[in-house]
Parts: C-alpha cells; structure tokens; sequence
C-alpha cells in the first residue's frame, strides 16, 4: 500500500463506485445451500416492485461500507465465523452494520454489530464493557478487509478504526469455519469477540477467504505496520488466551490495557435444546 494523501471527496467518491459496482467476488462458502421455503412467486415478485417502487428504505440505503473479517463466539471460541459487515457510518463515533455469511445474493444475514470509538466507549458503565470487543488486532493483522476499495480508501476507513470497539451478536449458525450452516437460525443469539494473536483464527479460513476474494492478509500485514503508532492499548485483547494458550504473536499496537473484559455476562450459545 503507498503512503498518499487521500481527500475526503476522494473517498467518497471510491465508496461509491464500490457500492454502486458491487463486489460480487465471495460467496457464502457452501454454494448450493438454500434456505427451505416454497420459490417466491410472481406475486411476491410483483409488490416488492411496487414497494421499491412507493416505499422508503432510507435506513438500508445509508449502507454503504463492506468490511469482510473473522469472528470467535466469546463462549466457545472453536466457533469461528467470516463475517461480511455491511455498515452505515452514522457519525464519527458510531458505525451500525448488518452481518452476512457473504456478499452474493443467497448470503445468510447472521448477525448485527456496533461499533463505536474509543472516546464513547469510555463512557459505556463497567458492567457493559465485557460486551465490547478491540479491533486494533483485526486491523493491524490484515484480517480485516474493505473488499474492492483502492488501497489508499481502504487505509483512510480503517485507519479511523484503529481504537475502536464492536458489539457484535450473531443469530444463525452459517459461514463457521468447517461446518455446514443450520437450515434456518435456530436458537438463542450469542455474544461474539475479536481474534487478538497470531494462531488463533483458523489459518484455513482465512486463507479461504483470501483465495476466494483475491485477498492477501499477509501483504495487508506488512503495509499497515507503520499504523502501530496511532494504536493504544484495548480492554479485552486477552479476553480469550485461556483458549488459546499457544497463540502468542501480534503486529506491533496490540497490547491489553489491564481490562481484559473477562467477567461473567449472559452469552447465550448456539446450543440448542
């Protein structure tokens, strides 16, 4: 990636061609896989015409970011999710995105999440933080993604997010690293977290994503190093080392603050009854 000056309009500009464009490049990872129904019919073809037509979806048409990344469930880390975040940039401290197991148009939509500046964050109560997880691994390991954007857009936008925290919860059991998806989204939700050291997001799927998406985490690495300087240290980036004892490496700018969002809140699994 080289190191230039970006404007705002130009940014704009990229992400809109992206969004108008479409990426189009993954899939949900089980192609084939539908979702048990009747085919939609005629008429339901008809009204949707005629809604989009008359009808507002001002909320879904602010969206306009898509960032691609990797998620652990927070109670049961072996459950490893990709996760396409198709996001609205509310304001400067607040990003709201919906989640999907790809970006084509059969992808599950499997969760939601938040993301918020460290500046709101720090004003969140103590027995809310355990929620929130850090994003500066995801961001200076180059697992984190803006698929399609030049790379200088893509530096601008994620560099914005170094600091930052995610509330995410995921609702249907699809895109999990080596399991076939649930028919339909079976059970309670559940809290999910960030990877934050090198061996523990499943090295198979990131680089099936990777190969799938014309993605290179490892490149993405090596040209954000120089973006450790703006990283501080995050609650929560050792929320999971006792699952993963053997996972010891970060990218410069990881480190826990001393906080790491350990105590005991009511994540609901994907087990089921």
């Amino acid at each position: 990636m080289m190191s230039v000056e970006i404007s705002m309009p130009l940014l704009a500009a990229a992400l809109a061609m992206t969004t108008a464009a479409g990426c189009g490049r993954a899939d949900t990872g089980q192609p084939g896989e539908t979702v048990p129904g009747a085919e939609r019919s005629g008429t339901t073809a008809a009204l949707e015409a005629g809604a989009d037509v008359m009808q507002s979806t001002e909320p879904v048409d602010r969206i306009a970011l898509h960032l691609v990344g990797f998620h652990p469930s927070k109670s049961d880390p072996r459950l490893q999710f990709e996760s396409h975040h198709f996001c609205d940039q509310v304001n400067e401290d607040f990003m709201q995105c919906v989640l999907y197991d790809g970006d084509t148009a059969d992808a599950r939509l499997h969760g939601i999440e938040y993301i918020i500046s460290e500046k709101l964050y720090a004003t969140l109560p103590a027995d809310e933080k355990p929620y929130w997880h850090p994003h500066n691994y995801e961001i200076l390991s180059g697992q984190l993604q803006m698929p399609g954007l030049p790379d200088a857009a893509e530096g601008e936008a994620l560099k914005r997010k170094i600091n930052s925290y995610g509330k995410t919860w995921h609702v249907w059991k699809s895109g999990v690293s080596g399991q076939p998806p649930d028919s339909l989204p079976l059970g309670p939700a559940h809290l999910a977290w960030s990877f934050n050291r090198d061996g523990e997001a499943n090295p198979a799927m990131v680089q099936a994503r990777d190969v799938r998406m014309g993605l290179d985490t490892a490149e993405a690495r090596r040209e954000r190093a120089e973006w450790a300087s703006l990283a501080r240290p995050q609650a929560g980036v050792d929320a999971l080392a006792q699952h993963f004892p053997d996972a010891t490496g970060t990218p410069a700018g990881v480190i826990d603050n001393g906080n790491t969002g350990t105590r005991a809140v009511p994540v609901l699994t994907m087990q089921r009854p």
